[in-house]
């Protein structure tokens, strides 16, 4: 029996098969210069653009769910895929406990927020209030209960603007950890070991 013939191709499929070929052929640590002139990382998450869905199939991979706002030409960007991202111990971490999707935030792509609001990724950006680049939103571990709250109470933290490479990874580990839950991330930082 042919099996290709039976195999359904999803659009879904196609991406994320994509994406792997991609990842196979490129070092994980070299980012790449897209056509909209932002530098993606070969791992960051392909999608359909609806945040819900993509938050929930972060949370499926047992994983937490990452925005990265850019803009094209921000030096601050750049040094986050070069510098940051490009650490093994940074780029290995995220990996392994994020799904990171990465938006413009003068982009014109129509991305479905979690309540269901369709709307340019200018648009999005402007509803959360996100101003500077890069800007790292992260949110809670289920889409469902985020439907009704309001945009600013989604995020369970935010990184605006750099961080240098420890205080990057120590963000990411903040969300991971759950320490949000009982201090702030200045108390967070403080307390890690030197």
């Amino acid at each position: 029996m042919d099996t290709s013939k039976s195999m359904k191709l999803t659009r879904r499929f196609l991406l994320t098969g994509a994406a792997s070929l991609a990842a196979f052929g490129a070092r994980a640590e070299e980012p790449v210069l897209t056509d909209d002139g932002l530098y993606k990382q070969p791992w960051f998450l392909e999608s359909f653009l609806d945040l819900g869905d993509d938050l929930e199939g972060a949370a499926k991979e047992g994983k937490r769910f990452a925005i990265m706002w850019e803009l094209k030409g921000c030096p601050y960007c750049k040094e986050t895929h070069f510098v940051n991202f490009a650490r093994a111990d940074i780029a290995g971490y995220i990996k392994a406990n994020f799904e990171v999707l990465q938006l413009n935030i003068i982009g014109s792509r129509k991305v479905t927020d979690f309540d269901g609001a369709e709307m340019s990724e200018k648009e999005l950006a402007a509803k959360y209030g996100v101003r500077f680049t890069p800007t790292f939103q992260f949110f809670a571990e289920r889409a469902a209960p985020l439907k009704g709250l309001a945009p600013a109470k989604r995020e369970v933290a935010r990184a605006p603007g750099y961080l240098r490479p420890d205080d990057f990874l120590a963000m990411f580990r903040f969300v991971r950890e759950k320490a949000y839950e009982t201090k702030s991330f200045r108390d967070f930082v403080k307390a890690l070991p030197s």
